[in-house]
This record gives structure tokens, C-alpha cells and sequence, in this order.
């Protein structure tokens, strides 16, 4: 039985739980078929939804034990005393040294240009560590609001206050959150507001402003960040569209199935909006 039956099939008026396969999940090993089956038993299997969490905390916590790599500073005093070494050398070798003496300062120099290669590729792979660690977290965050908004289409969940006016959605975050999210009023775009509620999203709790499109309920992640900005990118999963980007000390993550070129477009409005 593979993990798409354990998502699905019941046993004894009970689903299967999902433990067994959340890793590979995670990782994004499954098959698409088996991973749009685990994300939707997540949104009904409290059980499966809390070890997913724990999971996903686990993997966060050891990238930034990876990110966090020192090494470089002990390369760089290594190459440093290795380069002086290599100067001293140089300086005392007599001005008629026979052939073999003169090795010495070679290796020296060949020590030393071999210790700055090993620097410059400790130093890379702490930076390329860095820039995966980065892509790894982006990743596992897609993940999360991908997951909060499955679970938001279910009845009763997709706001906390509903409500088309920005002065009743925008003052209720007030109190709930460290920070206030923006909320334009769309409308005569054709996104009308429907509301907010508060979720759960990279180990804190963030501000979701929710829109509509025809039939389409589209999420609006956000919460403060101490990351630099970096500009809008596209991603799609298991048939929902997600837009991100980082702006002013601001995560944004904008999550839906509306079709790409609309969420793209709507991406934009709120970028522009104030």
C-alpha cells in the first residue's frame, strides 16, 4: 500500500495517520498525486496536522544550524599566519642559494596560495550554505501557507472577522499582532475585500487579509521580517498559484487558485496599493 492510500483509505471508521511519509513530504519526494493526497488529509487529521508542525520546526531548526557556520574565521587566521610565514621565508633566503634551498620558499608560497584557495572555498560554501539555507526556508514557508490555505477553504475557517470595509478589518489586527497589516480597499479592481483572520506561519503568528475573484478566495499572508527585500517570484503546487516578496521590513505571501496571470495581476495591485 503506498502513502496515497494511507491518506485515504479508512480503517476501522478511521483515516490512516500520515507520520510514516511526512518527511519525504517535506522534502518534496513524493509524487504529485500522493502529496496533493497528503496535503488534503492534513486539513482534516488534527493529529497528522501537528506532527506536519513539528516537522516543519524540526527542519527549521537544523537549516539554521547550518547557516550559522563559522568556519571561515579560523581559515582566515590560518591563511593570514600561513602568508606570513611565507614572507619571512622569503626574506632571509641568501642571494646565492644553491638550487635545493630554494624549494623552500616555493612551498611556502604554493602552502599559502593552497590555503587561499581553501579559503575562498570555505568561504563560498558557507555563502552558497547560506543562499540554499535561504532558497531551503522559502521553501518550507510555501509549504506552510500553502497548507494555511487549504485549510481556510474549509467551512467556518477562512475568516475571523468578515467584512467588506478596510476600517472594520484593518483596527481589528489591533491587539492581536505585533504589527498591522495594510489593507487596501480592491474593489473597483475587481478583488473586493472579505475579510481577515489571524494564522500560523514560520513559528509566529501572521495577519492574513482575504480577497475574493468570481468564485475564488485568494490569501494575503504577511508579518514583520528583519530579511532584506527582494522581489516578486512565482511559485505553483498541487493546482494553487502563490506570489512572494519582501518589502520595507514586510513578508508577503499571496496564495490561491486562481490562475496565474490574475494573481500576478491582483500581486501587483497590492504592491502598488497603500
Amino acid at each position: 500500500m503506498d502513502s496515497h492510500d494511507h491518506a485515504r483509505e479508512p480503517s476501522n471508521g478511521r483515516e490512516h495517520h500520515v507520520h510514516h511519509v511526512l518527511g519525504a513530504y517535506v522534502d518534496d519526494e513524493l509524487p504529485a498525486d500522493q502529496a496533493a493526497a497528503i496535503a488534503g488529509h492534513l486539513t482534516v487529521c488534527a493529529d497528522c496536522s501537528a506532527a506536519y508542525e513539528s516537522t516543519l520546526a524540526t527542519v527549521a531548526t537544523l537549516r539554521e544550524g547550518l547557516v550559522h557556520y563559522s568556519a571561515p574565521d579560523t581559515l582566515r587566521v590560518r591563511v593570514r599566519a600561513a602568508l606570513r610565514d611565507a614572507a619571512r621565508a622569503d626574506a632571509t633566503l641568501p642571494a646565492a642559494a644553491p638550487p635545493a634551498p630554494r624549494r623552500r620558499p616555493w612551498a611556502s608560497r604554493w602552502a599559502a596560495a593552497a590555503a587561499l584557495v581553501l579559503l575562498s572555498s570555505g568561504t563560498t560554501l558557507v555563502a552558497t550554505r547560506a543562499i540554499s539555507g535561504a532558497r531551503r526556508n522559502d521553501a518550507i514557508v510555501e509549504r506552510e501557507v500553502l497548507a494555511s490555505h487549504i485549510r481556510s477553504l474549509m467551512p467556518a475557517h477562512l475568516t475571523d472577522v468578515q467584512s467588506n470595509d478596510q476600517h472594520n478589518v484593518k483596527p481589528w489586527f489591533d491587539g492581536r499582532l505585533d504589527f498591522s497589516p495594510t489593507v487596501p480597499r480592491l474593489d473597483d479592481q475587481g478583488f473586493p475585500l472579505l475579510g481577515g483572520r489571524l494564522d500560523y506561519v514560520a513559528g509566529r503568528p501572521v495577519a492574513v487579509v482575504v480577497y475574493g475573484r468570481r468564485q475564488h478566495a485568494i490569501n494575503v499572508f504577511s508579518w514583520p521580517t528583519s530579511a532584506g527585500d527582494v522581489g516578486a517570484s512565482t511559485a505553483a503546487s498541487r493546482g494553487y498559484n502563490a506570489v512572494h516578496w519582501r518589502a520595507g521590513g514586510v513578508e508577503q505571501w499571496v496564495v490561491s487558485d486562481l490562475n496565474a496571470t490574475e494573481l500576478a495581476g491582483f500581486a501587483k495591485l497590492l504592491r502598488g496599493a497603500r
